[in-house]
């Protein structure tokens, strides 16, 4: 735990020392703060707060910065380790593959979470701010900031799948864009096929039928079960691509 813990500083601090984690803020907290502001637009005509809630957690612009912070967040995790070799410095320290993997993933998520803390703000703002007889139901609020980390903690852990892969971050970023890219249109496939099974297989694999669920203040538990067996999968497979390197 206390090499974990080390290696889990070490991340998080990357983060706040690079200019890219800054921009990653900015550009996040613009583009959210944007969407909220069309969030107050639609409140102000008396709509009810929580049929609003797909504008913040339902929009393109919600899609927009998780399918480039995910992206951008991991990609450097490993491929800069290999392009630079510290990679072989890490792995021959006393430390399991497994242990470097869940660090850096955990330092990527802590970012993710950190991005979203400044949002909680909004709530406050909408409850002060709200007019009478139209209030505010903060539940799916709630409900839409569960669903955001529970998609963003599987698009993070396909970002460090794609970063074992790799020397080249923007290769890295490319390929963890196309995978995450799949779980999004699969949410308008199903509109575009006849057969019923295939429906069904194509919404169980979506995103963003999955955070309208949360959007609504009604999540679906499958939401939950695929969401976390694909995190486990990933990182399963990020210790598996470490590992070869002694099997070559």
């Amino acid at each position: 735990m206390k090499r974990f813990l080390i290696l889990w500083r070490k991340e998080v601090a990357t983060y706040f020392l690079s200019p890219i984690g800054y921009i990653v803020m900015i550009f996040f907290l613009v583009v959210m703060g944007f969407s909220f502001w069309l969030l107050v637009n639609v409140l102000s005509q008396g709509t009810e707060g929580g049929a609003v809630m797909n504008e913040l957690f339902g929009s393109i612009f919600f899609w927009i910065t998780l399918l480039i912070v995910a992206p951008v967040v991991t990609m450097r995790l490993f491929s800069e380790e290999k392009r630079s070799g510290t990679l072989e410095t890490l792995m021959t320290a006393p430390v399991r593959d497994t242990e470097v993997v869940l660090a850096k993933y955990a330092g990527a998520l802590t970012f993710y979470v950190l991005l979203w803390v400044p949002t909680a703000a909004y709530a406050f703002i909408l409850k002060m701010f709200e007019l009478p007889g139209t209030p505010v139901d903060l539940g799916p609020m709630y409900s839409g900031y569960a669903g955001a980390l529970l998609v963003g903690a599987f698009y993070l852990a396909v970002g460090i799948f794609t970063s074992s892969l790799t020397r080249n971050q923007i290769v890295a970023a490319i390929a963890c864009f196309a995978l995450i890219c799949s779980a999004f249109f699969a949410g308008f496939l199903p509109y575009l096929v006849r057969s019923p099974q295939m429906r069904d297989a194509l919404g169980y694999v979506s995103s963003v039928m999955y955070m309208m669920d949360f959007s609504r203040g009604a999540p679906d538990t499958r939401a939950v079960v695929f969401h976390l067996s694909g995190v486990v999968l990933m990182l399963f497979l990020t210790v598996k691509v470490l590992e070869s390197r002694r099997w070559l």
